[in-house]
């Protein structure tokens, strides 16, 4: 089903065409002045030296806008102003409803999406920091998988290298027991801080961690027991959080930096073979084309330190490699904050470099920024540490109950706090994504808690009323494709705003800015808003009418759900 902007595109693409004598881009969007605007007379005018106007003029006689189009003018400079007809409007609007998909295509070729995200370290609590890539991450592989993609996630922990020698040095200190024991019940920071105070201020404790290292690396059946005790422990800590969080992330989609260490030597001599190596201070470093220090000098890869080991560039090389060429990924998406965009844009050329990324692959950082406090400042708790994770989205439930409580004081409370829950926790969600990602934003539980305003409880809310028409009156929702009555502009402004959600779909599926979907879902909130308050719904003159403005409440409703559902923010029924 193809959305206004697209029809309107095809047609005046064909009109263009005539005018140009060569295939031009109308630039259809939306418009203040009418329903669409097309401004691609102004760049063609530029390439030809004509009058836009003219050409305007021009392309609307050869236009076959035929019974789309109510009406069509040229204003300002040159643009073509396009207002629909109400029947097609209606008739629109009624196919959405008929469709599952609510107009969005699957992809005539889907690819195979890889998503990195989240990635918590083990023995370590996990903290706001590790917010944004999991909600990121998670509304990434909601939307990859709607298109039609196959989409693999990939939670690459920090579960190796140096500090575990420490960490099973204390484990073994403490006796396995008592050590499963408060690292069953949450306390992995106070676990890791122990270890590290130890390590710090004992010199025999530390020998015996560095010793241990050598054991883990080597391959020691007695150190990786006890290993596999803190990465189990860890991950079943992780998953409550996920639990918690509504996230897509199970046990089977931890990969972490472990699982690549038997492809480290070979991922090594591959690169050598090829010639890319180069030693650097005793260093084998990749030197990939375009990246230079501050000194204007190459700037290195390292993928082997000169003490042997190898570091963060040898794993995620190794990555690539297994992602490519095992799971056969066509698209690699990194949910990784801004500061290593250089990091990753250096694997990425290495990668291309050495033929794993080949033409038709795409491997892109999906960068965010920090999530800050009101004083600017990266967001810390009350005693001034890192926020944990667990304890913010908690505070955020209970927050909710209120807002609910005062809301709707007679649900019950069993539903008051299912209700909470999803409340406060898509609050969290929607007050990061509706921010665009590359940015940091301000944690505030006031405003993102709001039930007005561009926030998640007032998106729940629409969604929530609507379901309260259909329980009030009775009513099913009936999705028969018949045409949408349009008899007043509020009418008219919510259909057009309803059709536009495959255009804007598509925008993000291929983008990954999410903020771009939240400000939609914001808008069809608002325009039901102004729908409920001036079109009698049950109450409606007529039959037909009431039918007609039932289905557009109803088409409402999916879009919202179907659109929060996206970005992994739960729809109520009730609020």
């Amino acid at each position: 089903m193809e959305t206004p902007s697209q029809l309107l595109r095809d047609r005046l693409s064909r009109a263009f065409a005539l005018v140009a004598g060569a295939t031009v881009d109308p630039i259809v969007q939306r418009s203040q002045h009418a329903d669409f605007q097309a401004n691609g007379t102004l760049a063609l005018a530029r390439r030809s030296g004509a009058n836009p106007r003219e050409i305007a003029a021009r392309i609307l006689d050869e236009a076959d806008l035929g019974e789309l189009v109510a009406q069509a003018t040229v204003s300002g400079p040159g643009f073509i102003n396009l207002t629909l007809a109400d029947t097609v409007i209606g008739a629109m609007a009624g196919a959405a409803l008929a469709d599952d998909r609510l107009g969005v295509p699957r992809a005539a070729h889907p690819a195979t999406v890889v998503v990195d995200y989240s990635a918590p370290n083990v023995a370590k609590e996990m903290h706001v920091g590790h917010l944004r890539s999991t909600v990121i991450g998670d509304a990434a592989v909601r939307v990859q998988e709607f298109a039609g993609h196959r989409v693999i996630k990939r939670n690459h922990l920090g579960d190796w290298g140096t500090p575990f020698g420490m960490l099973i040095e204390h484990l073994l200190d403490l006796g396995e027991d008592e050590a499963a024991h408060e690292l069953s019940v949450g306390d992995l920071n106070g676990f890791y801080t122990a270890a590290r105070r130890k390590f710090d201020a004992d010199d025999v404790f530390k020998e015996r961690a560095r010793q241990r290292v050598v054991l883990l690396q080597g391959g020691d059946a007695a150190t990786l027991r006890l290993w596999h005790l803190l990465v189990g422990e860890s991950k079943r800590y992780f998953m409550s959080v996920y639990e918690l969080l509504g996230v897509r992330l199970t046990e089977a989609d931890f990969v972490g930096e472990s699982a690549y260490n038997d492809e480290l030597e070979s991922v090594l001599e591959e690169l050598g073979e090829l010639g890319l190596l180069q030693v650097s201070d005793g260093a084998k470093c990749v030197f990939p084309e375009g990246f230079t220090g501050r000194d204007g000098q190459p700037l290195p890869l390292i993928v082997r330190k000169s003490d042997g080991g190898f570091g963060y560039a040898a794993t995620d090389l190794a990555a690539i490699r297994n992602r490519v060429r095992d799971l056969a990924a066509t698209r690699l998406l990194y949910v990784v904050g801004v500061p290593q965009r250089q990091h990753f844009e250096m694997v990425f050329a290495t990668a291309r470099a050495a033929g794993w990324l080949t033409a038709g692959m795409r491997a892109e950082h999906i960068g965010f920024g920090s999530v800050l406090g009101s004083d600017g400042k990266v967001l810390r708790s009350r005693a001034g540490g890192v926020f944990k994770l667990a304890d913010l989205l908690g505070e955020a439930v209970d927050r909710a109950e209120t807002v609910v409580s005062e809301k709707n004081p007679e649900l019950a409370a069993v539903i008051r706090a299912e209700i909470a829950g999803q409340v406060g926790i898509g609050a969290v969600k929607y007050a990061d994504l509706s921010t665009d990602r590359v940015r940091d934003y301000v944690f505030d539980f006031d405003r993102m808690l709001a039930l007005d305003g561009n926030t998640a409880p007032y998106l729940q809310y629409a969604h929530a009323r609507i379901q309260s028409v259909f329980r009030r009156g009775d009513a099913e929702p009936v999705r028969d494709g018949a045409p949408v009555l349009i008899t007043v502009p509020a009418e008219r402004a919510l259909a057009l705003e309803l059709l536009a959600f495959p255009d804007v779909f598509a925008e993000v599926a291929e983008t990954l800015e999410f903020h771009r979907l939240a400000h939609y879902l914001f808008g069809v909130a608002t325009a039901f808003t102004g729908f409920y308050e001036k079109c009698p719904i049950l109450k409606a003159d007529t039959e037909a009418l009431r039918a007609s403005r039932l289905a557009l409440t109803d088409l409402a409703g999916r879009v919202l759900a179907t659109g929060s559902d996206l970005l992994g923010i739960a729809a109520p029924e009730r609020m």
